[in-house]
């Protein structure tokens, strides 16, 4: 469970928000509401991915992740440019686990400079703060 000077720690940084569970939930809340949520899955996927140890699993989750967000028309394509796209696509059949840092850095970018600041400015942050809050008052004053 998140405190409330977690969830108004999370306005320092899109880092914070990535690595708390109910942080994650409301930032992908908000990109849902904005038809952008492809890029807080795929910034996970490529997450997920960096710890994979199998080399038969390494190829089948590059494949997977490359379907899904790279190739063209994918159900969840993610806008990154012509140059990153086109190295991922050139090197997939041979998948490094740092075959999508580039893009992923992209991505990353993308959601602290852009989707980030709108996230803070949202209702759905607002409510969140403002939950925690409450919480926060009804534990310190009991008889309220």
């Amino acid at each position: 469970r998140s405190n409330a000077g977690e969830t108004m720690a999370w306005s320092e940084s899109v880092d914070t928000v990535l690595a708390n569970k109910e942080g994650l939930a409301a930032f992908r809340t908000f990109l849902k509401s904005e038809f952008s949520e492809e890029n807080v899955e795929f910034w996970l996927a490529c997450e997920d991915f960096k710890k994979t140890k199998s080399s038969t699993k390494i190829a089948l989750k590059a494949q997977k992740i490359y379907s899904d967000f790279i190739q063209s028309d994918a159900p969840k394509e993610i806008n990154i440019d012509f140059h990153t796209k086109n190295d991922i696509s050139q090197n997939i059949s041979e998948p490094t686990l740092s075959c999508f840092d580039a893009a992923q850095s992209s991505i990353y970018c993308l959601m602290a400079k852009d989707s980030f600041p709108r996230f803070l400015r949202s209702d759905v942050y607002k409510e969140l703060v403002k939950k925690h809050q409450d919480r926060n008052q009804k534990r310190w004053l009991p008889f309220l």
